[in-house]
C-alpha cells in the first residue's frame, strides 16, 4: 500500500497542478465582472466585481459591430458541426475497412494514419495554404476563405486520431455479428450501418467531443485559411481581431474571450464521463 506521506504529497502536487491549470480561467472569469479600471487596479482579487458590470460588458461585446459575435458564433458552429459529422462518418468507415481487411495495403494505410499524428502542423501549414490555393484555382472552387475549404482541412487533420481510436474499438467487436448479417443477405453497406455503426456510439461520442473542443478553439488554421480580415471568421479569430481593436479595454476583451470558451466548457463538463468511458472501452477492446 502507498504510504500516507506519499498520498499527501501526491495530493498536494495535484492541487498545485490544478491551480496552475485553472488560474487563467479564474482570471478571465473574475475580471469579466469588473470595469477596465477595476481590472488594472486589482486583476487578481475579487474586489470590484459586480453582476451589473458583467451584464454591461456582455451587452457591449455581443452588440459590438467590430466583434460581430453572433456571426462568428454561427460560423464556428457550422464549421464544427459539419466537420464532426464528416469525421464520425468517414472515420468509422475507414476504421472498419482497416480492421476487417487483412491485405497488406490495409496495414500500410493504418500506419500512414498513425505516422501523420506525429507531424507538427507548423511543418505543413505553408505548403497546405499554397496547395489549397493552387487546387482551388484548378478546380474553380475557392478553398481558401471559405467554409468548405476549412472543413476539408479539419477532416484531414482530425482523421488520424479518429481512425486510431475507432480502430481500437472495432477490433473488439466480434466478427461473428458481421458473418451472421452476411448469411442473412445483408450487404457490406447494410452490415456497417445496421450492425457496426450503432455499436460505435460510445467511442464516436468520445472522438466527437475531443475533435469538437479542438476545432472550436482552434485559432491557427482558421487564421491562415480564412484570414483575419476576411468575411468568414470563426470565434477565436474574431476575438483576436477584437483584441486588436480594443487594446486597452480589458473588460471587453476578457468578456469576449469568456464567450468563446463557455460553449466548449459546457460540452466538456457534460461529456467528460463519456470521454473517459469511450477511451477506456477502446483501449480494452483494442
Amino acid at each position: 500500500m502507498m504510504k500516507k506521506s506519499t498520498r499527501i504529497g501526491l495530493t498536494i502536487v495535484g492541487i498545485i497542478i490544478a491551480i496552475y491549470i485553472l488560474s487563467p480561467f479564474y482570471l478571465v472569469f473574475t475580471n469579466t465582472f469588473k470595469n477596465a479600471n477595476g481590472i488594472v487596479a486589482n486583476p487578481v482579487g475579487l474586489a470590484g466585481m459586480s453582476i451589473k458590470q458583467f451584464t454591461t460588458n456582455l451587452s457591449n461585446v455581443v452588440n459590438n459591430s467590430n466583434f460581430n459575435f453572433w456571426y462568428a458564433f454561427g460560423t464556428s458552429a457550422v464549421i464544427t458541426i459539419i466537420s464532426l459529422a464528416l469525421l464520425a462518418l468517414f472515420g468509422s468507415m475507414a476504421a472498419w475497412i482497416i480492421c476487417r481487411n487483412k491485405a497488406k495495403w490495409s496495414t500500410v494505410v493504418y500506419m500512414i494514419f498513425i505516422a501523420s499524428m506525429t507531424i507538427p502542423f507548423q511543418v505543413v501549414m505553408l505548403p497546405l495554404i499554397s496547395t489549397f490555393r493552387d487546387v482551388g484555382k484548378f478546380l474553380g472552387i475557392p478553398l481558401l476563405q471559405s467554409i468548405p475549404g476549412i472543413v476539408f482541412a479539419y477532416c484531414g487533420f482530425g482523421g488520424a486520431m479518429t481512425v486510431f481510436i475507432l480502430t481500437g474499438f472495432i477490433k473488439g467487436i466480434p466478427y461473428d455479428l458481421e458473418e451472421a448479417a452476411s448469411i442473412d443477405g445483408c450487404s457490406p453497406e447494410g452490415t456497417f450501418f445496421r450492425i457496426i455503426f450503432p455499436l460505435l456510439k460510445p467511442v464516436i461520442m468520445t472522438v466527437t467531443i475531443l475533435n469538437g473542443m479542438w476545432i472550436w478553439n482552434d485559432y491557427l488554421l482558421p487564421s491562415l485559411m480564412l484570414g483575419q480580415n476576411g468575411k468568414v471568421k470563426t470565434l477565436p479569430v474574431a476575438v483576436q481581431a477584437f483584441v486588436g481593436s480594443y487594446v486597452k479595454q480589458w473588460d471587453l476583451i476578457l468578456t469576449a474571450a469568456l464567450l468563446a470558451m463557455v460553449p466548449m466548457i459546457i460540452v466538456f463538463l457534460i461529456g467528460q464521463k463519456q470521454i473517459m468511458n469511450g477511451m477506456v472501452e477502446g483501449a480494452v477492446k483494442g
